[in-house]
């Protein structure tokens, strides 16, 4: 086991340099000029050379590249030109809000698509098999926008059950001030004890995370039930059912825990399509994550801010899924020599 982590501890470091240089490059190769964008349109040419300077823009790219990599390890991701503050410490405070949101959905995918995966295929051929292989399509196909403007709409404005926008009662900010620890409302709020402000934390939290979950869900239910249908093939399962086990007992006691295998390494690139999809639910909820820092940075040309939102999203890739990869080789030992 060890091995196999050092291993993938290798293989993450080296995505994470690739998407580093490949950013570097691409912010290089991005028209227009960033010492115009920071010091503004209306400054002097003396203005320009010393804020060009101060960028670092007048050396050579393999000064640039190495500087901007040294910088990176040491924490210095650069200043925002549209915030004039420090890349990653803008990040630090909008990013927890949008794990919070995508977590939350990936969760609800995994408790609810899991299951619907093993009625599917214990009931194959069935109508419920095609109940729940037509539901999980529909949340798979249908735009992740689409289904957060309807919920908006019915579940928020009409019914009037659920907040419309924003992440928890900004009159609580009055009555019942958070103190902020990991900046992800809900936890802070739960661990400083601050009922009020947790309350309308999961509340505000229900039609966004549900939008989001849509599509990780119908996904994890359709590779459950097709890992299943797999698994129910082998010889293992043969002998079970020969040995008087029913079928539902074959499928939970020993189909589940080698099925999962295939779930958890989708589970990595259904969290990172998420987070990039939580962009348009953040918009139209007004959430207060890294989507409404990422559109604000692209509309102002914001290329350090942009490449650091790059970064993030990135390196929150490559851990999830080495976390994904130990949860595996967990479960599944066969999956440690690969």
């Amino acid at each position: 086991m060890t091995r196999y982590l050092l291993r993938r501890l290798a293989q993450a470091a080296f995505v994470v340099a690739g998407v580093v240089v490949l950013t570097f490059v691409v912010m290089r190769l991005v028209p227009g000029d960033p010492a115009v964008t920071y010091a503004g349109p209306r400054a002097s040419a003396a203005e320009l050379a010393r804020t060009r300077a101060e960028l670092g823009l007048d050396d050579t790219l393999p000064v640039q590249l190495w500087d901007y990599l040294t910088s990176l390890v040491q924490g210095d991701w650069g200043i925002s030109l549209h915030t004039r503050q420090d890349v990653l410490g803008d990040i630090s405070t909008a990013f927890p809000a949008s794990l919070e949101l995508v977590g939350t959905g990936v969760i609800i995918a995994v408790l609810v698509g899991i299951p619907l995966g093993v009625l599917a295929a214990r009931f194959r051929g069935r109508p419920a098999d095609g109940s729940i292989r037509i539901t999980s399509m529909a949340g798979v196909s249908v735009p992740v926008f689409l289904l957060a403007l309807f919920a908006q709409n019915v579940f928020a404005t009409k019914l009037g059950w659920l907040p419309v926008a924003g992440e928890y009662d900004p009159e609580l900010d009055g009555t019942s001030p958070l103190h902020l620890y990991t900046n992800i409302t809900a936890v802070d709020a739960l661990i400083t004890g601050n009922w009020p402000v947790l309350g309308s934390t999961l509340a505000h939290l229900v039609l966004p995370a549900a939008a989001i979950s849509a599509y990780p869900t119908g996904v994890v239910a359709q590779m459950t039930r097709a890992a299943l249908i797999e698994e129910s093939t082998q010889n293992h399962a043969r002998l079970e059912r020969a040995l008087g086990f029913t079928r539902w007992q074959v499928l939970t006691r020993f189909s589940l825990r080698p099925a999962l295998s295939p779930v958890l390494a989708l589970l990595a690139l259904v969290f990172a399509f998420s987070l990039v999809n939580a962009f348009l639910v953040e918009a139209i909820f007004n959430w207060p994550g890294l989507g409404r820092y990422a559109a604000d940075s692209i509309r102002s040309s914001d290329a350090p801010a942009i490449a650091g939102v790059t970064i993030a999203i990135a390196f929150t890739y490559v851990v999830v899924n080495l976390l994904v990869d130990l949860a595996q080789a967990a479960i599944d030992p066969r999956v440690r020599i690969r």
